[in-house]
Parts: C-alpha cells; structure tokens; sequence
C-alpha cells in the first residue's frame, strides 16, 4: 500500500460469542482455526469487555460511540435518540465507501427491514432487524427496503451476501465494511456438517457452572414462549447443558468458516495488504456460570469478548492484556479508516495499542448492567461490582487468583485500598459522562 494510500476497514460482529470460546483464548475443545491464524497474524485483545452486554444497547454504544447511559439505549430494540451522530455517518465525512450487511438489531425487532431513519450513513445495506431462527424466513432487505429470500442457514447466508457487497465495496476503495452475524446466538442450530464435528464429544464445564441449569430460552422471534415442548431447540438441548455447549461450539466454528470465507475473498481480491481486520462480539454467554444464562451481566461469560484486529502496521502474534472496553471501537475503526475523529465519542482508538505503543489510557474499564442496578469496573487484576445510582461496593473480585470469579474479597482487610481506589474511579466516572448525557435520551 502506498503510503498516501486510504486503508480499508472490514468489521466483524458476532453474538453471543464469550471470549473464552475459541482456540486463540485458551479452549482446546472447540475448532477455530480461521480466528486463530487470525490472531497469530495480528493483535489479539486477551482481556476486552462489552461495555454493555446486551444486544442492542451494545450496538447502540458502537454507532454513537457513546455510553448506554448516555443515550438511554439500556433496552433491546431501543433506537438511538436524536442528536446522536452514527458510525457510518463519520466514516462516509471521512472519505469511505459505507456498507453493511447481517443483523441490526438497533430501533426495531422482528423479521423485519431496517428504516432508513435508523441507519443513517450506509451508502449500502443488505439486513434485518432480529429474528433468532438459523433456517426458516432468513430473509434480508437491500436500501430500498426489498426482500432478499435466502435458502440456506442463515450463517451461511450472511456470509455470501457479505462475499457479493465486499466485492462490491472493492470497487469504490477507500470502504468500511460492518458484517454483522447472529451466530451464535440462541437457538442453537449449527448445520449439519458442523454440528457432526461435536455430536457426542465431551464437554469440559467451566468451574464455576451448574450442571443442573437449564439452558435452554424461548425465542419471542419466532415466537416459542407458549410452545416450548415443541420447540426444536428445546427437544435438542433442554435439560441438558452439556449438549447446549455441544451445539454452541458446532455454531462457534461454523462461524470461525465463515470467518475464513471473508479471509480468503480478501486475499483473491488483492487487498489484504491495505486491508483492516476486526472481529469480535457483543457479549458473551454465561452458560450457566455462576447459575446463570445468557448476558448482560459484569461476570466474566458475559462481559469479556473476543478482539482480533489484523492489518497494516500491526505486528503478527501480539497479544495484549490490558484491559479495553468495547466503547473504544468507534474511535478505533475511524481511526483504522483514516477518517477524523467523532467529537462527541468516548473512548480512545486502541490502533496504536494494536501496533505496539504503551498503554497509557490510565482509567478503569467499565461494565455497565443495563437493566440492572449494577456498575463494574475492572482495571489491573481487580473488579469491582457497585449498587446504582448509589454507589457502594457490591463485590470484588481478584481476576489473578480467581479468574472464575468464585471468592468475592470486597470484605478483606488485603483489598481495602483497591476497594476504596476503584470505587473512587467508578464514581467520578459516572459524573463525568453524565455531564455529557445526551439531553433526548430516553428516561
């Protein structure tokens, strides 16, 4: 690439994918060999964290590069409030080519098209809002709000619609491409070939998971509530959390493919050398850890997630374990895409991070619990969990001695200046970002 060239941004998004899920993490029972040469040829991020893990209030923070309490977008289907300026629309100011193509998630629900009102900036897009189904209705609508009926799983769909708009998106370089899967989130329906892989495999649960749980969740979209017993995904896996974590793996490295597929066009096109890589994920799954399911929680299953980013100047085989908060996206891929910067975003680019620079961003990572009272911040080995709007310590846990979070410490006498330290930071946090609310956001 030249040096007066424009790099390209391609930006993967999965669901429900936690950290500790792929090859590269840590997990020698799951197969991901695509992300983990991925990893090997670029910068993986050992400790990032969603900073809220839940769908659509994560994806709400990525566009506005703002806090979810500082947009009011706690809930799913929440649309950002007027006044917040969206991702695409920096990066189009900035000189790229906009397209998307997957899941939206952010304004809506349903199997539905996405309005134009809420993806403001996308000079192309080929999506839908939520609908939690890998073979039936996989349907998605181009900018004229068209239907695109696919046939196939709807993992595989998106990654050849993904495969048609990067071809696309070649052609008018300088472009920033979001590929958004649903993969793997509930229900868990890998394809055959990948569910194969794991049938009747072992399954090693983290520590701190109850076996008993039941992992099994009702999807509203298609609706299941009422006719759980019916329900495919229930008759595979209810009552059984080992085979739930079977079918989750199968869909893991169903993805990892399909990760592979976007690698490779990139290579047959001739751009990988002036071409940025990022994937990761919204949040986690908890998979019965601590009792629980799903996210949306400070613990670890929940709030940590993947980071890979590969591309020029970043050197291959970097691993960093400082901890980074998924608020720092948005800085970052305008940053990668060589756009200015958003005024109104928090967080800091982690490209210079990625490239091998000192990490000196100073202040805690936070986790907001949207939907919950509850604020957590980590920074070194600690985490500190925290009643709101009050303020007062909850939990802390040492991630050094106990990454499972299993012996809260909050009451030793050995953490009091971590405790006191890190509630100071989390306080003056709060105070600081809600000074720059947005005044539309809903109550």
């Amino acid at each position: 690439m030249a040096a007066t060239d424009r790099p390209n941004v391609v930006f993967v998004l999965a669901d429900q994918l936690q950290a500790f899920a792929l090859g590269c993490m840590g997990d020698p029972e799951v197969a991901t060999p695509h992300l983990d040469a991925l990893a090997a040829r670029g910068a993986l991020f050992e400790s990032a964290y969603a900073c809220a893990p839940v769908c659509t209030p994560f994806r709400g923070c990525l566009m506005s590069g703002r806090f979810a309490c500082q947009t009011g977008v706690t809930g799913n289907n929440a649309a950002l409030p007027e006044g917040e300026r969206h991702l695409a629309e920096s990066l189009r100011a900035g000189g790229c080519f906009t397209s998307y193509v997957g899941k939206w998630h952010l304004g809506d629900k349903g199997n539905v098209a996405v309005r134009p009102e809420l993806r403001p900036g996308f000079d192309a897009f080929l999506g839908y809002q939520c609908y939690n189904d890998y073979w039936r209705d996989v349907v998605f609508y181009d900018e004229e709000g068209r239907a695109r009926r696919c046939e196939s799983h709807r993992t595989e769909a998106t990654t050849d619609l993904a495969v048609e708009r990067l071809r696309a998106a070649a052609g008018h370089a300088p472009f920033a491409l979001i590929v958004s899967y649903q993969n793997p989130h509930y229900p868990e329906q890998p394809a055959p070939a990948f569910d194969a892989m794991y049938r009747d495999r072992a399954v090693t649960l983290r520590p701190n998971a109850d076996a008993a749980v039941d992992p099994y969740t009702p999807t509203f979209s298609p609706y299941w509530r009422e006719d759980q017993e019916n329900d495919p995904a229930n008759q595979r896996y209810g009552g059984d959390l080992r085979e739930y974590v079977r079918c989750y793996r199968a869909m893991v490295s169903q993805l990892d493919a399909a990760v592979g597929r976007l690698l490779a066009e990139i290579d047959r096109l001739g751009i990988a050398e002036e071409t940025f890589f990022v994937f990761t994920s919204d949040h986690g799954d908890m998979q019965a850890s601590h009792g629980l399911l799903n996210k949306g929680t400070h613990h670890e299953e929940s709030a940590r997630i993947p980071l890979i980013a590969r591309g020029p100047g970043i050197p291959a085989g970097r691993r960093i374990r400082s901890p980074v908060s998924s608020i720092d996206l948005h800085p970052t891929l305008l940053d990668l895409a060589g756009a200015p910067p958003a005024p109104a975003a928090e967080g800091r680019s982690l490209a210079p991070l990625a490239r091998g620079e000192r990490d000196a961003r100073g202040g805690p990572v936070v986790i907001e619990e949207v939907g919950r009272p509850y604020l957590a911040v980590r920074k070194a080995d600690h985490k500190l969990v925290l009643h709101r709007p009050s303020g007062e310590p909850a939990a802390l846990y040492d991630l050094a001695r106990d990454p499972y979070e299993m012996t809260d410490r909050l009451e030793e006498d050995a953490y009091r200046e971590a405790r006191h330290r890190l509630a100071q930071e989390a306080r003056a946090w709060e105070r600081d970002v809600m000074e720059r609310a947005n005044p539309n956001r809903p109550a």
